[in-house]
């Protein structure tokens, strides 16, 4: 029996706390830290992609984690244009300033290496490449390494 009535519920559900239970394995066991590094990361990640390929990825991305990733999103403003590490990783940090300390090289770290694991081989590596080589070297090795 389904838990919500609605199968595409049930497994949005499901595969959010998948992803989040990859998270917490890096970064602790506490599932409101891991959400709200979840969507930092992915707004952060989203504000720095041209509009169609942030909209690819999106789609991509399990439907409730999806309202997290589209959550304030501005295209007239898109993209931004920051191209350092710092600024990357600060943007985060802003983000997650309502939660407990998380080191933001490791937030998109662990998040990055969750999108690598469960979009497609191909969309993971379109994305990586569209970043500046800076911001790059966060990505997990083995996905878009050219």
């Amino acid at each position: 029996m389904s838990a919500t009535g609605l199968d595409v519920f049930d497994k949005t559900l499901q595969i959010t706390n998948i992803w989040l239970d990859e998270i917490m394995a890096d970064l602790g066991p506490d599932r409101h830290v891991a959400w709200h590094t979840l969507g930092a990361v992915l707004r952060t990640l989203r504000d720095r992609l041209q509009i169609g390929l942030a909209a690819k990825l999106g789609a991509e991305l399990p439907l409730l984690v999806r309202g997290a990733y589209y959550d304030r999103y501005r295209p007239a403003d898109m993209p931004d244009k920051t191209r350092s590490l710092d600024k990357f990783l600060q943007h985060i940090a802003d983000e997650l300033k309502s939660t407990r300390p998380v080191d933001p090289e490791d937030a998109a770290r662990s998040v990055l290496r969750v999108l690598a694991r469960h979009i497609d081989l191909g969309q993971s590596a379109k994305v990586r490449d569209a970043l500046p080589k800076e911001i790059q070297v966060l990505w997990p090795e083995s996905v878009g390494v050219k």
